[in-house]
């Protein structure tokens, strides 16, 4: 079956959402995801989104990313990133984000790697709260359709004239279908299902990655693969809990073995992580210990609540004594190569969010930085496609879209495991080999 839209978007993260979000009532948009609409990475942020406070604060926040960023960043990308904050909050707000106040100001927290408290947040599940008011939005829009348990298999697409005219997908039925965009966004986020551990839902295994690379589209930094310091230990499968980096930022401790503080907890991520395995491996230890003692415990039950909750799950009362934490994999820096406006080297797609890269993390991404920058580069992705789709002649587009979709063997992605698997072996092998290079 061919189905037709003006833009289709791949996943339903804050990227994609906000994407979607930002074009007119009269483009229709079609957004998919491989699960449940509400199964995406962006649900599980826990520490909030950075704001630039004032004017004064743009010097310190810019090196504040670039160093956490070991300075490989994109300038431009950051400066970006940073001017577009304020309007960003200003327009979750709008939608109907509810951010924690101090009296009746906006209140600020601190992660590691920052040197002044800059991050908005909603107890410690603001990505839930950003996601979720996102899709609640977004269902109340007549011109964005969303449609759960469609499984992207391959781009339409003409490496010739290296244009996309859309996807083929695998339906919840099990039957493929094409859909035919006139613009395509991947909004896809990372890999961590690729990873035996890893905060990250299991599903989300790099589709759009080995797409890209299949068809010759840029990549960027593939093998810059951020390792969160502190989920919290367990012997049981499945993805890892996350413990905030605000937890740290609000007076939390690692301790080794014997409950001596052995490094400086607001550090990069790279760093911290570093230090813990370090420890790890002189104390023979699978994880070390986390201690909230500095808390008070009001701000653990209040600003934590379901850290507070997992914990407890686990059999560790964080109020009363020490938890067990190991490093996972988080976050994935490197991506399909992008611009300013988002757009890959392929005509006509769009990649945003954890999928792409537009070089604003370098190789080690700051704390609470994510959300934002995934909102910030999804909405110029949404502007420059209406720019051009009220430039362009779309005759075109249509004539060409068909002969490229009659030509395709739709047999071929009649096995969804084999092509699960050659997709893993395709990105990972790129990582290991990005690897190698840098060493």
């Amino acid at each position: 079956m061919v189905k037709e839209t003006d833009v289709v978007v791949v996943g339903t993260g804050a990227a994609g959402l906000f994407c979607a979000l930002h074009f007119p009532e009269d483009t229709n948009v079609l957004v998919i995801t491989k699960d449940e609409a509400d199964k995406s990475d962006s649900f599980l942020a826990q520490g909030g989104m950075c704001m630039l406070r004032d004017d004064g604060d743009f010097d310190g926040f810019f090196e504040d990313t670039m160093k956490a960023g070991h300075y490989e960043n994109n300038k431009a990308s950051v400066e970006v990133m940073i001017r577009s904050s304020q309007k960003i909050a200003k327009e979750l707000i709008g939608y109907g984000v509810e951010f924690e106040h101090d009296g009746d100001k906006l209140a600020f927290t601190r992660e590691g790697g920052h040197r002044r408290p800059r991050i908005l947040y909603h107890k410690d599940v603001t990505g839930k709260e950003i996601t979720s008011t996102l899709l609640d939005n977004a269902l109340k829009r007549k011109n964005i359709t969303i449609k759960e348990h469609i499984k992207m298999m391959d781009i339409i697409c003409d490496e010739k004239t290296n244009e996309c005219y859309g996807l083929i997908v695998k339906n919840a039925d099990g039957d493929i279908d094409v859909i035919k965009a006139k613009y395509t966004v991947f909004a896809c986020g990372g890999l961590g299902g690729l990873y035996k551990h890893s905060t990250n839902f299991r599903h989300i295994t790099g589709d759009a990655l080995a797409i890209a690379l299949k068809h010759g589209i840029e990549m960027e930094h593939i093998d810059y693969i951020q390792i969160h310091p502190t989920t919290l230990y367990s012997e049981k499968p499945g993805r890892r809990f996350l413990i905030s980096e605000s937890v740290r930022g609000e007076g939390a401790i690692l301790l080794d073995k014997n409950k001596k503080r052995f490094c400086d907890e607001l550090r990069p991520r790279d760093i911290v992580t570093a230090d813990i395995h370090r420890q790890m491996e002189k104390d023979g230890t699978p994880f070390v210990w986390l201690s909230m003692e500095r808390i008070p415990e009001e701000t653990i039950r209040s600003h934590f609540p379901n850290i507070m909750k997992q914990c407890l799950e686990e059999g560790y009362d964080p109020t009363k004594e020490c938890i067990p934490v190991v490093p996972a994999q988080h976050y994935f820096m490197g991506g399909i190569k992008v611009n300013l406006s988002s757009m890959t080297s392929m005509e006509r797609l769009y990649a945003v969010g954890e999928t792409s890269c537009n070089g604003v993390h370098g190789k080690n991404r700051l704390a609470s930085n994510s959300l934002l920058e995934s909102m910030v580069f999804a909405e110029r992705a949404a502007d420059e496609i209406q720019e051009k789709m009220k430039a362009a002649d779309e005759s075109r587009f249509a004539k060409k879209a068909d002969s490229n979709i009659s030509d395709i063997d739709m047999s071929i992605y009649d096995d969804d495991k084999k092509i699960t698997a050659e997709y893993k072996e395709l990105v990972l092998n790129e990582i290991d080999k990005e690897k190698s290079r840098h060493e």
